[in-house]
């Protein structure tokens, strides 16, 4: 064997065991041989050629073009056939039957059983007739035939009379028979073409048929079809949504039911910028089957996820769809009517808060009497927008107080300066302290309210709280190692929450609170039960949407966690018995007017001006020695003169512990001797500015007098 041969494997198989595979070893020092180049072979050539051309975008359009129109005239060929096949048995009313049947409807099953039978026996007389037709059309002919000639040659005689020639005698009748003879001559030159192009025409009809029912695969359909952007919602087209939902008891039931699985459907609606549906499911298919579906049931109705709403109203077994025309929701809505009518005023009791608008379309107005408020949602969804927007609307009531803490401290709610009574602004545990020490206030001025004398009217006391995570999360304790957040029963923010949400409505003292991104820890169960109206933006999760809506909305087709943040902001979904809920649901959404900074200083400015002016407090003061001369000046503003009722009001504001438990008597006690002592005007008491200004001047220069003495 040869230096450059060496056995590698013997197979030892009875078939080639005589045979030795061997391996060639080559020689370093051997030269490289230049490798050939072989020509590629022609049949590899043209497969790669025929792969382009076949994968090719113009060849690939070119071949479902022929495969759709050839589709359309089968596809027209099957729907002619169903409809002549309907129009002459009574298959149509089985169809109609079975759906009712299926769909558990036994009464109108039994209409359609009875017109079934209807066209059953009118069908029978129609072929009975058939039978002695032949005679009677023989008859009416020989009779017509009859009638016709003697006709005609009585003409003739008119004519021959007139014309004096009895030769005209016969001239219509033979006038009728070259009008015939013309029409044969008319009809056999036309019938060969006719026969020859009649299959053609046929064949276009069918086509017709076809491409207007676009009755082919959807593989073969252009992209515009397929895609079918804007396309109207009609029953066929809901119905074959849900026969392809992946739910196989839904699919048997309307596969039994045939076309006419329509009749699950009530009417379509016009509702704002879509339609609505509502759905009868038949036996074996629950309400969640469906919702639980949402985005297939979108897609298959040829709708994104955030344009169909699944609903349940108030019939048993059934789903309501809100389908909105496509790209409908990406446009805004109409300004605030806060900011297109400078009229506008606001009524606490009785009026209702222009919001925005529901998904139909129509103004979705809130009322907030005797009611707590909850907005929760994403970072930078509109939160504040929409909790601001509301309180503008109420700040047109004159009547209504402000006491506001924003923990965020941007601005947003600098507006309300010389509005409400109170504003705290700024994110710090200082600022904390302060709201919580606002909210505890708020708590004391309920329990004075609760034991006033039977009948008391008391002003509306809204207090805000914007950003209240940062309350709830705050980790600072106070000397007595009570926490300000948190929620055990220790924490102060926590317990003067539930303390106005348990009895503050009876008395029209009500807390606003807006948080994002709920949880447990910075949204406690107790509090955020505690709202009468809760509303939230986008979330991120369903479990999210249970803490802001609760399970009842939730569970009756509230999605707020499937909003698309950033394309969905100040979209709202709300569950409160204050805004018009259609009938059966639990919860509506709202798309809110969104409101600008600047707008809402000049809606601002309007109701500052209904007011006598306002002075706000920044800073809530405690433990210190007070001047009352001072305080009062203080919380008179600007105004002229103040009734002596507002200036209490605003003491007990400006300090709880000083001036809490102050009445008329403690206030006149102080101003006596000062010349500024209460006096009527309008019938009302109350304390000049200017006097009291010229007291605190005299005062100091007593004083000072007295030092340089």
């Amino acid at each position: 064997m040869s230096d450059n041969v060496v056995p590698l494997h013997k197979d030892t198989t009875p078939v080639a065991s005589a045979v030795t595979r061997l391996t060639v070893v080559p020689d370093p020092a051997a030269p490289v041989p230049t490798p050939i180049e072989r020509p590629v072979p022609l049949w590899v050539r043209s497969g790669r050629a025929v792969h382009r051309a076949v994968t090719h975008e113009n060849t690939r359009t070119a071949a479902r073009a022929v495969a759709r129109h050839s589709l359309y005239v089968w596809g027209g060929a099957r729907i002619m056939r169903r409809r002549a096949w309907d129009g002459r048995t009574a298959a149509r009313y089985e169809r109609y039957m079975r759906a009712a049947e299926a769909a558990g409807n036994m009464e109108l099953a039994a209409e359609w059983e009875e017109r079934g039978q209807r066209f059953r026996e009118a069908r029978h007389r129609r072929r009975m007739d058939l039978l002695t037709s032949p005679i009677d059309a023989a008859r009416g002919l020989a009779a017509g035939a009859g009638m016709s000639v003697g006709g005609l040659v009585a003409l003739g005689v008119v004519m021959a009379v007139a014309t004096k020639d009895a030769g005209d005698v016969f001239t219509p009748l033979m006038a009728t028979v070259e009008f015939i003879n013309l029409l044969i001559t008319i009809v056999s030159v036309v019938w060969g073409p006719l026969i020859s192009i009649g299959p053609f025409l046929a064949l276009l009809a069918l086509w017709s048929v076809g491409r207007h029912q676009q009755a082919a695969p959807a593989w073969a359909l252009p992209p515009n079809a397929r895609s079918a952007e804007g396309e109207a919602i009609t029953p066929s087209i809901v119905v074959k949504a849900l026969r392809d939902l992946g739910v196989p008891a839904l699919a048997r039931a309307i596969k039994e039911m045939g076309d006419a699985g329509a009749s699950m459907l009530g009417p379509i609606r016009i509702a704002g910028c879509g339609v609505e549906v509502d759905v009868t499911l038949p036996s074996g298919v629950s309400t969640n089957e469906i919702q639980q579906r949402r985005r297939k049931l979108a897609e298959n109705l040829t709708r994104h996820e955030h344009e169909v709403f699944i609903t349940i109203p108030e019939a048993a077994r059934t789903v309501r769809l809100w389908i909105a025309d496509s790209g409908a929701l990406d446009e805004p809505i109409g300004p605030s009517p806060l900011v297109t009518d400078d009229t506008l005023t606001a009524d606490y009791a009785k009026g209702r808060a222009p919001w925005g608008q529901d998904l139909r379309g129509d103004a979705a107005a809130l009322s907030v009497y005797q009611r707590h408020l909850l907005i929760t949602g994403l970072s930078n969804q509109g939160k504040t927008a929409a909790l601001r927007a509301l309180a503008l609307w109420l700040a047109l009531d004159r009547s209504v107080e402000f006491w506001l803490g924003d923990l965020k401290g941007v601005g947003d709610w600098a507006m309300f300066d010389g509005l409400a009574t109170r504003l705290i602004q700024g994110p710090t545990d200082e600022h904390v302290i302060q709201v919580t020490e606002m909210v505890e206030d708020a708590v004391e001025e309920m329990n004075r309210r609760l034991q006033a004398p039977p009948g008391t009217e008391f002003p509306p006391l809204i207090v805000v709280v914007d950003e209240a995570q940062v309350a709830f999360m705050c980790p600072v304790k106070d000397a007595d190692k009570r926490p300000y957040g948190g929620s055990s029963s220790t924490s102060r923010y926590f317990m003067a929450a539930r303390k106005i949400h348990n009895q503050g409505r009876a008395v029209n003292v009500l807390l606003w609170q807006g948080t994002q991104d709920p949880t447990d820890q910075n949204l406690p169960k107790l509090v955020r039960e505690g709202a009468h109206t809760r509303a939230s933006l986008a979330l991120g999760t369903e479990s999210q949407a249970r803490m802001a809506l609760g399970d009842k909305a939730v569970d009756g087709g509230a999605a707020p966690n499937l909003l698309r943040p950033g394309l969905d902001k100040g979209t709202l979904v709300v569950a409160s018995d204050g805004i018009a809920v259609p009938k059966g649901q639990s919860s509506i959404t709202v798309r809110t007017h969104y409101i600008s900074t600047d707008d809402a200083k000049v809606i601002a400015n309007r109701a500052k001006a209904l007011r006598d002016g306002v002075t706000t407090l920044t800073v809530i003061e405690r433990g210190a020695d007070r001047d009352p001369l001072a305080d009062i000046l203080t919380v008179m503003g600007d105004a002229s003169r103040v009734r002596t009722k507002d200036v209490l009001t605003r003491l007990a504001a400006l300090n709880s512990d000083a001036y809490g438990d102050w009445s008329f008597l403690d206030l006149t006690r102080v101003l006596d001797g000062t010349g500024a002592e209460p006096y009527k005007s309008d019938g009302k008491m109350t304390i000049s500015r200017e006097r009291l200004a010229r007291a605190l001047a005299d005062r100091a220069a007593d004083d000072s007098a007295s030092a340089d003495e």
